[in-house]
């Protein structure tokens, strides 16, 4: 088929085909998805059970060990990791990472119903097995709910009504609220009162349970009519509950609970997790969204929606935004759009100067079209506008053009040479329809890598490949149809030339055509200076830096504070507040979201949710501009340094690609946990030693004391008290003992029991604390059973992975300095590895180095399938080995460039810059393509081998350096974006300086393989 001439000559056709894409395309924009990342699914779920009283090695033994092979049985787990902690088992499994969201919600069920399966083997007293496969569910918008005047309770009101609202918002997922503090009532019961009347204690407790409980009392049919029973009595308020009988059996005297205690409500003294928000109290208000849904939008209705309920909020309540998607989300997508109307304009100014008015007009209108068209298809395809996907269309930029670059020039030729428009149009759409094709396939085959990757990373940057796909297929459909089609209506009859006339009389044909001459004649010589400089090139790359993916611009960061294991999270609380009230003088500082005991929501993709621990504080900070936020992060460090000396910080920016808990990890597996500590010990000596690493610590973090009492057996015989007694006396005391539940209409408040604080003694008495005794029938002192209370040492956390002890050392960087995490790594690499591990201990990498091999790995996996594609169609194109041997002669000296780019900009290799320098392999066999095409089309008119090479490189010049030109001006915007800058630093030096060598390189290469002659 005639495509050229179909299209200039069917010219409703091809108007409605351009308005289609025009059209289309700016409707399709206005309805594509906004995210800030590319929707990305963590393969995470944890398994929390509770075991009351239990040691850390009893959780592990009895509970987590058994769950935990439980779990492994299942073929979709990747890696098993458990804390095991007093009184509690906490196990995140991760499936492998070939799996998609669409699978996990089978793989959850399964998981659960091994769960389910396994409770029945796990110890008396162990609790309810708790699979939270929301682990990973991303919260994108953040309120804290503020109210200096009003109680936690009165806030937490005002917070659930809000949750009530916003659900219901459309386009809202889940509202989760973060901070509550538990309100309880209780039972302050006086141990000489009830010496006094006799009572047990265990009968006010049964009382308190039985009276309130919900039974059945059954039914009765009466005439007919049947009636449901139910007896009353349960508390109402709590003064019903001072009004409880609690006399003996048989008493004629009447004792009420309100004798022989205090009774109120309160929150819970030792709070699970406390929140604030610039030093005020407060709660949090979560959102995440639904799937596919345009956040920006979403973010309105939720403003709007807010501003209607704005009637129901206390005065002096106030409701701040800790973090908002939406904002950052349009933000972020309007610098991207932006990126990508400059990069256009770049591109299309560079045709302008470049290849004249008429032709810069024609190609720039088609680039446009073809950008707007690829937005119909990622409609189609449920491709959002998200970082990856609009950095995609910026690299895909310059190659959009290089087939309209083709096509056009071959048209302009054409018509010098005396051929009218459509003959020159229709013999350039024939002579090249099919190379350019392959060209163009190859081209999307180099970034198939991603797209094919099965890896975590290549689903977070599949869409870069789907993208090129799109537009880079759609270039050359435009290339065919709408450059014939607007070159009839632009191009003019006064550039129809002499048939004789030479159409590269330019000076720079004739100095280049002088120069090719000359590297044909010293073919030997220019390929050894060729192998000079790659052989530098490669040594030079070994000075680069190397890095996984870099930090976020957003200008927040984060600050752990991880204070002595064992440290109550009240003094945590109060500590990191001081810290706090220093921020919030700094002027740079715009708010301070401070989490305690564990961390926050998971409000972005990257975000590491560090699990309960009531020595951990995170500060959560924002500033004005990103510019400020490396001088303000010295400040900080060397404040915790001052003014908290026992505290372990860590700085942390937000991350764009996939997180870890440090970028340096070691980890040591084996089973004592004597041993590991000491191997830990030389690990952390080793990483102290190294300048360049910073927040080492480990994950089991100190040991701690346990206070042991002594429980004498034969005297607790002898008093009828038991251990468990003894147990209780001390909870009761120290702490409270539940006994029961109060229903406030939703709410379920533990009713707790304890003494009355003049009863209440401290660890120094607790030979005074009374217990009673039912044999005396009476309260005697504790010292009676228990002889003494000894302090030992315990491991407070066991941390397991794969089912092994599992102890990792830890250690970062300093992100204030020029170094890079795998520059300290290789630099510690090697003395760790030096240490000698006992027989049945083991080593293995985590952190970036783990992430990264992982990465590449899934990458280098799918490379050789899509290498061998490449060559196969070079051999296709040309019938020819030979031909594509030349061709893929190329593809080493982008190194040259690559290496000058990295070194010149200091930036360092990463993922990005390993997809960018994988891409470049496309382009540089795309731009050979076209030459090596052309030589045979000059070899069909009869020319000599060594003119026919020389004129068919002359003739790609322009075209070959145009689309190179445009591709790497293209890039310009890109440089200054954090996330891409390597990537195009890579893809703008190392094409550069390969289109360069390729257009000498590839015609010598094919004199060389084919026997030409030298030139005269």
């Amino acid at each position: 088929m005639d495509i050229a001439r179909y299209s200039m000559t069917r010219k409703t056709t091809s108007w409605m085909f351009l308005l289609l894409l025009l059209v289309g395309g700016i409707v399709a924009l206005t309805q594509l998805g906004r995210l800030e990342d590319p929707e990305f699914t963590i393969k995470q779920a944890m398994v929390i059970t509770p075991y009351s009283g239990a040691s850390a090695r009893q959780v592990e033994e009895e509970v987590t060990y058994r769950l935990e092979n439980a779990i492994q049985e299942l073929s979709y787990v990747d890696n098993i990791r458990s804390i095991s902690k007093p009184g509690l088992s906490q196990i995140t499994v991760e499936m492998k990472s070939i799996y998609r969201a669409d699978d996990l919600e089978q793989i959850w069920d399964e998981l659960r119903r091994k769960v389910n399966d396994t409770k029945r083997r796990l110890p008396p007293g162990t609790g309810e097995p708790i699979v939270r496969d929301d682990f990973s569910d991303v919260y994108g918008v953040m309120l804290a709910i503020t109210g200096p005047d009003y109680s936690y309770k009165d806030i937490e009101h005002y917070a659930d009504f809000l949750r009530r609202e916003l659900v219901l918002v459309d386009g809202v997922g889940k509202v989760m609220l973060s901070g509550e503090r538990q309100e309880q009532v209780i039972v302050e019961v006086s141990r000489a009162q009830l010496g006094n009347f006799g009572i047990p204690p265990k009968q006010v407790a049964n009382l308190l349970q039985t009276q309130n409980a919900v039974a059945n009392a059954g039914r009765v049919t009466i005439n007919e009519e049947s009636m449901r029973i139910a007896t009353n009595g349960e508390f109402s308020s709590v003064e019903d509950m001072e009004k409880l009988v609690i006399s003996n059996p048989g008493a004629r005297e009447r004792i009420y609970l309100r004798d022989v205690a205090d009774i109120y409500r309160e929150t819970k003294d030792i709070p699970d997790h406390v929140v604030r928000y610039n030093g005020k109290p407060s709660l949090w208000l979560a959102l995440s969204f639904a799937d596919d849904v345009n956040v920006v939008e979403v973010g309105e209705r939720l403003e709007q929606r807010l501003d209607e309920l704005s009637y129901a909020q206390p005065i002096g309540m106030n409701v701040e935004r800790i973090y908002d998607q939406p904002h950052e989300v349009e933000n972020s997508v309007n610098n991207f759009l932006l990126n990508l109307v400059e990069a256009v304009a770049i591109v299309v100014v560079a045709l302008l100067l470049s290849m004249g008015f008429r032709s810069g007009l024609l190609i720039g209108s088609v680039l446009l079209l073809t950008v707007l068209g690829t937005f119909i298809f990622m409609r189609l395809g449920d491709i959002n506008l998200q970082r990856v996907s609009l950095g995609a269309l910026i690299i895909a930029l310059g190659m959009l053009v290089d087939n309209a670059i083709v096509i056009a020039d071959g048209i302009m030729v054409g018509m010098r040479r005396g051929q009218s428009k459509l003959q020159a149009a229709t013999q350039v759409v024939k002579q090249n329809q099919w190379p350019l094709l392959g060209a163009t396939i190859i081209g999307i085959i180099a970034f198939a890598p991603i797209g094919l990757s099965s890896d975590a990373t290549g689903e977070f940057a599949g869409s870069l490949f789907w993208v090129l796909f799109i537009s880079l297929l759609l270039s050359w459909v435009t290339a065919l149809t709408l450059i014939p089609f607007l070159a009839d209506r632009l191009y003019s009859e006064k550039d129809i030339g002499d048939e004789n006339e030479d159409a590269f009389k330019h000076p720079l044909y004739v100095k280049y055509r002088s120069a090719l001459r000359f590297c044909l004649t010293h073919r030997a010589a220019s390929m050894s200076a060729m192998v000079i400089m790659l052989v530098l090139a490669v040594v030079g790359f070994g000075q680069v830096k190397q890095a996984f993916f870099p930090p976020s611009t957003t200008p927040l960061f984060y600050v752990d504070l991880w204070y002595p294991q064992g440290t109550d999270i009240r003094h945590t609380e109060q500590d990191s507040k001081r810290l706090e009230d220093y921020l919030l003088d700094k002027q740079e500082v715009v708010s301070v979201a401070t989490t305690v005991g564990q961390g926050a929501p998971r409000f972005t993709l990257t975000y590491l949710v560090e699990k309960s621990y009531e020595s951990y504080a995170q500060l959560l900070i924002r500033v004005k501009d990103k510019e400020s936020m490396s001088a303000l992060m010295a400040d900080i460090r060397q404040r915790i340094k001052n003014a908290h000396p026992d505290v372990e910080d860590k700085l942390i920016r937000v991350e764009i690609g996939p997180a870890t808990p440090a970028k340096i990890e070691a980890r040591f597996s084996g089973p004592d946990i004597q041993v590991l500590r000491q191997l830990s010990e030389k690990a952390q000596a080793v990483m102290r030693d190294d300048a360049g690493a910073v927040n080492i610590r480990s994950d089991w973090r100190q040991r701690t004391k346990l206070l042991q009492p002594q429980y004498d057996e034969a005297a607790g015989r002898r008093a009828g008290v038991t251990k468990e007694d003894v147990n209780n006396v001390l909870l009761g005391n120290f702490v409270g003992q539940q006994i029961g539940i109060y229903r406030d209409g939703t709410d379920l408040l533990p009713i707790v029991k304890r003494a009355p604080a003049a009863e209440r003694v401290d660890l120094n008495n607790w030979q005074e604390l009374q217990i009673y005794s039912p044999v005396l029938d009476r309260f005697i002192p504790l010292a009676q059973v228990v002889r003494s209370i000894e302090t030992t040492w315990e491991d407070p956390l066991i941390l397991r992975r794969d089912r092994k002890r599992t102890l990792t050392v830890m250690a970062d960087h300093d992100i204030l300095s020029n170094e890079t995490a795998a520059q300290v790594f290789e630099r510690v690499r090697p003395k760790i590895e030096a240490i000698e591990l006992p027989l049945g201990y083991e080593l293995s990498w985590g952190g970036e180095h783990e992430a990264s091999s992982k990465a590449q790995k899934a990458l280098f996996g799918a490379l050789p399938l899509g290498f061998l594609v490449m060559f196969i169609i070079t051999v296709l194109l040309f019938n020819s080995i030979r031909h594509a041997a030349v061709l893929w002669t190329t593809v080493p000296l982008s190194i040259i460039g690559v290496t000058v780019g990295l070194l010149l900009l200091n930036k360092p290799f990463g993922f990005m810059a390993l997809l960018g320098f994988l891409s470049l392999s496309g382009m540089l066999i795309k731009n050979g393509v076209v030459l090596l095409e052309q030589v045979n089309v000059e070899l069909e008119t009869g020319k000599s081998r060594v003119d026919a090479l020389v004129e068919a490189a002359v003739s790609r010049v322009r075209p070959v350096g145009m689309a190179a030109a445009t591709t790497i001006l293209g890039m310009l915007p890109l440089l200054f974006d954090d996330f891409f800058a390597s990537m195009a630093t890579v893809i703008m030096f190392g094409l550069g300086f390969a289109t360069v060598l390729t257009l000498f390189v590839v015609p010598v290469m094919y004199a060389i393989v084919q026997k030409v002659e030298r030139p005269q």
